[in-house]
Parts: C-alpha cells; sequence; structure tokens
C-alpha cells in the first residue's frame, strides 16, 4: 500500500498508524531532512532526495543558461536522476519481497503502478486547512507552516515530475484521494484501512513473475 502526502494533510502521523492497524511494516520517507529531527515524531517536511533532486533542477538549469552557447556538453536532469531512482526502486522492491508494507512517500503510487495488488492513496486538503494541521502536528506557528507549505509541496512536485515525469497531486495515480483535514487521525487510518481491505479482497491472491 503507498501512501502520498501533501504537506499538513498528517501523512507522516496517518501512516504508521494505518501500518500498525493492518499488520503492516511501515516504510517512511527515504532520508529525513536534516532540521526535521527538531520537528520530532509526525514531521512534514520535505525529505533530503527531494531538496537535493529540486536543487540540482535548478542547478542544471542555470548551468545551461551558462553554457549553453559555448557549444559544452551539460549534464541532463535524467542523468542526475538515474541512481536516486535506482535507489527508490530497489528499496520499494525489498520491500515487496518481505510482504509488503505501507509506504509512505517514494513516488510510490508511481514505481507500483503496475501491480494488480498495490493500493495507492493520496491525503491532501485546502492549503488553509493543511497549515492549521501542520501547525498541529509540528508545534509551528501559521508563518512558519505556511512558509514550509510552500517550499515542500514545490520540492516534493519537483521530485516526481523529474525522476517520473507525473505529478503527484494527479488524481489518476490513486485508487483513493482523502481530504484528510476533516478527519482526525483515527478516522482516517479506518476509513484507509476499511478500503485496502475492499481493495484487496478484489485484487488478484497472487502476481505472476
Amino acid at each position: 500500500m503507498t501512501v502520498s502526502a501533501s504537506y499538513g494533510s498528517g501523512g507522516s502521523v496517518v501512516a504508521p498508524r494505518l501500518a500498525q492497524s493492518l499488520n503492516l511494516p511501515f516504510a517512511d520517507r527515504l532520508i529525513p531532512a536534516n532540521d526535521a529531527a527538531a520537528a520530532g515524531v509526525g514531521a512534514e517536511r520535505v525529505t533530503e532526495e527531494e531538496r537535493s533532486q529540486a536543487a540540482r533542477s535548478r542547478f542544471l538549469a542555470r548551468l545551461a543558461s551558462v553554457t549553453g552557447g559555448l557549444g559544452l556538453p551539460t549534464p541532463t536532469a535524467e542523468d542526475l536522476a538515474d541512481p536516486v531512482r535506482q535507489r527508490v526502486k530497489d528499496s520499494i522492491e525489498q520491500l515487496i519481497s518481505s510482504g509488503g508494507a505501507v509506504i509512505l512517500g517514494r513516488a510510490g503510487a508511481v514505481v507500483l503502478a503496475g501491480h494488480p495488488r498495490a493500493f495507492h492513496v493520496r491525503l491532501d486538503g485546502p492549503k488553509d486547512r493543511r497549515v492549521l494541521r501542520a501547525m498541529d502536528i509540528e508545534g509551528t506557528d501559521e508563518a512558519s507552516a505556511r512558509a514550509r507549505l510552500e517550499d515542500t509541496d514545490r520540492a516534493r512536485a519537483r521530485y516526481v515530475e523529474r525522476l517520473y515525469g507525473r505529478d503527484p497531486a494527479d488524481g489518476r495515480l490513486y485508487h483513493l484521494v482523502l481530504d484528510s483535514t476533516v478527519f482526525p487521525s483515527d478516522d482516517c487510518v479506518r476509513i484507509l484501512a476499511m478500503a485496502a481491505a475492499a481493495f484487496w479482497e478484489h485484487a488478484p491472491t497472487s502476481v505472476a513473475p
């Protein structure tokens, strides 16, 4: 099961509780950002992979503008994306081979788009309500939450777009999109657990090699 979550939608709280409810391992986003530790459990902020990929994209754009007229070879975003994409793919394949997990982030809905038993959900909501939820989760002030929302949503969108050419906000990637800002976290867990059980009831019981 994959969980994609915009900033402030509570993915870092809901996903681990959902894993516990489903008796599955929880797989967090790959590497927390350097400042995530300060927020403690439930930190909503961007990971190093997401931040680094966004920074690489900006760097390549500047490099191309400088060297483009000089006829010099310039590395492409694809060149830099390959190692990251392979690392993400390997990590997800390892989770699948060990019996599955609730995977938060990692563009899991894109990587496992063709897997017949992978259930994909997206947690989202209006910005104002996500700001309020982030303030509660991270114990921060409104101005900081709004700034982090813009930075984190932008970095995550660039990360998925650069690696896979997809928009993580595209509802077509998911079986279920939930406005998690209108429900308490425990209710979100119950809704998603029920939906996952219904999905797996009708999904193939095995996957062809």
